[in-house]
């Protein structure tokens, strides 16, 4: 029995990991890539939202021969809304995430009930980017597998006992194997340029729908920095950890945000969806901020920034707080 279940994660992450390194053979050109990790302990703790660990690849187009990126079958049901004159640029890219969750004392084989549940995400997003000058349009298709057969302590396990951490005790009590899935619109309006191009103010809005997680979002970005115009659709690649290096190509920003919306259902929280499983109980309405750093060079560009996605503290969980403060670093070069 236990070896069967070893073949069939094996089998599972090796399906997924193929499906995505088929990617760059359909799209030959792809042109960039990043890799992108969100961890807690940047922020000073190891629990709720633990790590986690992106690679996306990019097709940016062609700007010197006035070529764009075109969408994949994956996002086009949701095209229908998307800006189609005036277009810049566009981006289509790929993301395969690995994510962890854990509760706090992860030393307990039997966590408290009520704290976060241990669970892990593998999966692959894609995201189609529109670029106006007045604003940006995206839509993005995220397909993956919750449970046992997204690897996480075996991940877990393996790294913190290269780095002389404690082994996390309590994954038997992870969520079951689902698969999942998750369908985002969001939209970026560049609403205010001072007159020396330095500062802008972007607002969006969001609204995501599937088993992964359903929201709706709106929020205000206030940057400084240069290449703003060229930059701005940035902020809509957040949700999905993967970034726009054509769009900080040559410039640099400095930023702060805040977004409100409300949370129909994740299942980090929730559980699962068809059947019986851990969760937890917390304040679905929810502010968040951010702060961060964008700078690029030559072939390369790096992105830092702090998330807290609880800011509120409306319900004053410690667990939901864990969830939503992480840091993320994200490294991108030219291929």
């Amino acid at each position: 029995m236990v070896v069967a279940k070893r073949f069939y994660l094996i089998g599972t992450i090796n399906s997924i990991f193929l499906l995505f390194l088929l990617i760059p053979t359909a799209h030959a050109e792809m042109n960039w890539a990043s890799v992108t990790l969100d961890n807690d302990l940047f922020i000073g703790h190891d629990s709720g939202y633990t790590n986690g660990l992106y690679l996306s690849l990019y097709d940016t187009g062609d700007q010197q021969q006035n070529a764009t990126a075109t969408p994949d079958l994956w996002v086009k049901p949701l095209l229908w809304s998307m800006a189609e004159e005036n277009v810049i640029f566009t981006v289509n890219s790929y993301m395969l995430g690995h994510t962890m969750m854990t509760p706090r004392d992860i030393s307990l084989s039997d966590p408290p009930q009520d704290e976060l549940p241990y669970s892990a995400l593998l999966a692959v997003t894609n995201t189609y980017l529109v670029v106006t000058p007045k604003y940006a349009d995206s839509a993005s298709t995220t397909l993956g597998i919750v449970g046992p057969a997204a690897f996480g302590e075996e991940i877990q396990t393996f790294v913190h006992k290269v780095i002389g951490a404690e082994k996390p005790q309590g994954w038997d009590t992870q969520l079951e194997n689902e698969p999942v899935f998750q369908f985002s619109r969001a939209r970026a309006w560049r609403s205010w340029v001072s007159a020396a191009q330095g500062f802008d103010f972007i607002t969006t809005s969001e609204i995501s729908l599937g088993t992964l997680q359903s929201d709706v979002a709106v929020g205000g970005y206030l940057r400084y920095g240069t290449s703003l115009l060229e930059s701005y659709a940035t902020v809509l690649f957040q949700g999905s950890r993967t970034s726009n290096p054509l769009g900080i190509d040559g410039g640099w920003n400095v930023y702060v945000g805040l977004q409100a919306g409300y949370v129909f259902n994740r299942i980090y929280t929730d559980g699962n969806t068809f059947r019986s499983s851990r969760s937890i109980d917390y304040s679905r309405e929810f502010i968040s901020g951010s702060v961060g750093l964008a700078y690029s060079w030559k072939n390369y560009s790096i992105t830092l920034a702090l998330t807290d996605a609880n800011i509120a503290r409306m319900n004053n969980d410690e667990d939901l707080d864990n969830l939503t403060q992480f840091g993320t670093l994200t490294f991108a070069w030219r291929l």
